[in-house]
């Protein structure tokens, strides 16, 4: 019985990650027609559908698994083929993980670095926000993500990392105009904030939970970059809700205040990462692990 052709899920990895047949088909040096025949071709072979063909294309349920399949043959690759031909040059290896922008800001890349001096690697860190990052992880994108969630998904394992702490700051001059009688609900309807996203869970729940206020009630800035969070409210423009590790420095020196002294927000965090055992996965893994074993709290 013949299996799967993997020019096939190639074609449907570029399709994805392009956007459309035709730069899939530019990145594959092919054609436009052979890429779409290809994609035919699995979709023929599964006897369904591996594609959504909108704009841009999305990989349906049956698509997700492939292009897991397909980077974790990739990465087995990377390290397996040179070790059969020591004459041939290992090839530089590729890998991507989904982060939130908070973990980015913070420990992610002192994590990461030893890891990229001793390797010939190429890492592609995908920002999103914290419900989203175990999406890419599920649809094949990425090799690990971070996560609050603790549950791991099949075929996969999750790490628990440690406890990431936030707080509510502001600058003292934001604090005096819109909390001069303390943080409470009037004064948080007045008052701009700035998350991540539409999607910022977190401060949607800081809100409903504490406050019992919906977040489309107040003015939010959304900036999907947490070092951007840390200068809105250095420049008087939003109040925030931030790692307390990420702004130590502004909170010792005064150039940001703790809006709320006895309160934080804590979330478990979690490496989420494929059971596929290659040695790249393995040092990414206990990097991660070492990092945070002393820097998060339990």
């Amino acid at each position: 019985m013949r299996g799967l052709d993997y020019r096939w899920i190639e074609a449907l990895e570029a399709v994805v990650s392009y956007g459309n047949f035709e730069r899939a088909a530019e990145a594959l040096f092919v054609s436009q027609s052979a890429v779409s025949q290809r994609v035919k071709q699995l979709e023929k072979f599964l006897a369904q559908p591996v594609l959504v063909r909108e704009q841009p294309p999305k990989p349906t349920p049956v698509g997700q698994k492939l292009l897991a399949l397909y980077q974790q043959v990739q990465l087995l690759e990377s390290e397996f083929i040179p070790e059969l031909d020591g004459n041939r040059v290992a090839k530089v290896q590729r890998a991507a993980i989904a982060t939130n922008a908070d973990s980015l800001a913070t420990w992610l890349l002192p994590a990461l670095a030893p890891v990229m001096k001793s390797r010939d690697i190429e890492l592609n860190l995908a920002v999103y926000g914290e419900g989203r990052t175990l999406d890419k992880l599920k649809n094949g994108e990425v090799i690990g993500a971070l996560s609050m969630e603790p549950k791991a998904m099949a075929g996969c394992e999750a790490n628990y990392l440690g406890r990431m702490d936030y707080v509510c700051v502001a600058s003292p001059e934001f604090a005096a105009t819109y909390f001069p009688n303390g943080v409470n609900r009037e004064a948080l309807l007045q008052a701009p904030a700035v998350s991540f996203d539409q999607y910022d869970q977190l401060h949607r729940d800081f809100l409903k939970l504490h406050f019992n206020i919906s977040s489309d009630s107040v003015t939010h800035h959304h900036v999907a970059s947490s070092e951007a969070f840390v200068n809105l409210a250095l420049m008087g423009c939003a109040y925030c809700l931030i790692p307390k590790l990420q702004i130590e420095a502004e909170l010792a020196s005064g150039k940001l205040v703790d809006l709320m002294p006895d309160f934080f927000m804590s979330f478990r965090i979690y490496w989420h990462h494929w059971q596929l055992e290659t040695r790249l996965l393995s040092e990414i893994t206990q990097a991660i692990i070492n990092h945070t074993k002393e820097l998060l709290p339990k």
